[in-house]
């Protein structure tokens, strides 16, 4: 088994939002979503072994504890870079081993990255 992606809810209309973080922020490739699926709104996107599906949901409720890891090789300069885009980072030590932080997506559900080790 592999994991195949990670879907993130979103509120209607957010999409463009969205694409500002996922490509320009974090460098993403915007993936085509198949024909049958593009009413439903939402948007996915790829990066190395990342795909990230947003879905339209409603009510929206920012995802506040559940979310996805992300294992990036520069985990410094990308805080940096978070920072300097205006997004909150919150390093967190609960483990020892690992350099993590903590954000949000513009829309409020939390993501989580990790050194890669």
């Amino acid at each position: 088994m592999r994991l195949d992606h990670i879907q993130l809810a979103i509120p209607q209309d957010s999409e463009d939002t969205c694409r500002e973080f996922w490509v320009h922020c974090l460098q993403f490739k915007e993936i085509e979503k198949p024909e049958n699926l593009k009413l439903r709104g939402g948007a996915w996107f790829h990066k190395e072994a990342v795909e990230i599906h947003l879905g339209v949901e409603t009510p929206f409720f920012a995802a506040k504890k559940a979310h996805p890891g992300i294992a990036v090789k520069d985990i410094h300069a990308l805080a940096g870079h978070l920072e300097q885009q205006g997004f909150s980072v919150i390093w967190d030590t609960a483990l020892p081993d690992r350099d993590r932080f903590f954000t949000t997506d513009p829309v409020g559900n939390r993501i989580e990255f990790l050194g890669d080790t």
